[in-house]
């Protein structure tokens, strides 16, 4: 079915938004703008089409099962995020489901040793190809391929697509990271991760995060995500991850108090 321009950035969630994940323009000083329930996986029914189930398939074949989990959790995670708190985001679940199954592709083990390029990069490339055999519209597969590429950007001037932004927060939940780039100066990075780091906690109700690790476990998810973070950095010392501090987001990660308790959960 083709759709036109316009509706293609609709169905896409192609609709450019500030970059500004710490959410400030959004809730100023405010924890959250309403009041979050508790949202159960059984609630949220998956996108049932011939796309999901192909890369539903290659996700799991490819993908470790903490990596699975986890982009499992994002998706329920964001889900919540945009439909309690930012309802008028447009974007179909489909294009959601799939940002979330590939935007950590390019961290598997064979990607991290056999390329060159910074995990997200590669994985957006990857995730445009597959999503192209896989027939999905091409409008489509590069909305999604440009939020996986952008999903760990510390930019906070300009601009960003809906997804992209949605991604930022359901892993990276806008919070401000104090990183000493020098002796002499601070600088102020956002993307913050929820999952990974457990930051704007407030945006998901207890609830919801119990449900959610329930049916996908972290399986020692921080200490895991965190140690490949510092792998590809020794890999790759020109990653882009370090753009949001060698040490201080692998430690970050690492020191997710918000998901301490359900860690260890497999």
């Amino acid at each position: 079915m083709s759709v036109t321009r316009e509706e293609a950035i609709k169905l896409y969630g192609w609709k450019a938004l500030p970059v500004e994940p710490t959410l400030k323009l959004w809730l100023g000083d405010k924890k959250f703008l309403t009041a979050p329930v508790p949202q159960l996986c059984s609630q949220v029914p998956l996108p049932d089409t011939s796309v999901v189930k192909a890369c539903v398939e290659y996700a799991k074949a490819e993908l470790p099962e903490h990596i699975f989990n986890h982009s499992m959790r994002v998706f329920y995670y964001g889900m919540a995020i945009s439909g309690q708190q930012f309802p008028d985001w447009e974007f179909t679940a489909e294009t959601w489901l799939l940002t979330c199954l590939f935007h950590d592709i390019g961290a598997v083990d064979k990607h991290t040793h056999g390329t060159f390029m910074s995990f997200e990069f590669f994985g957006g490339i990857l995730a445009l190809d597959v999503l192209k055999q896989k027939k999905a519209p091409v409008a489509q597969a590069e909305s999604i391929a440009e939020a996986i590429i952008r999903h760990q950007d510390s930019a906070e001037v300009g601009t960003i697509t809906t997804i992209g932004l949605l991604i930022q927060l359901a892993t990276q939940f806008g919070t401000l990271l104090l990183v000493s780039p020098c002796a002499s100066e601070l600088a102020l990075l956002s993307n913050a991760r929820v999952d990974n780091m457990g930051f704007r906690s407030e945006l998901v109700h207890p609830d919801t995060i119990v449900d959610v690790t329930k049916n996908y476990p972290r399986r020692n998810w921080s200490k895991c995500f965190s140690t490949k973070i510092r792998e590809e950095n020794d890999v790759k010392p020109w990653a882009h991850s370090t753009a949001i501090g060698f040490d201080e987001f692998p430690d970050s990660v690492k020191n997710n108090s918000l998901m301490e308790p359900y860690d260890a959960k497999f």
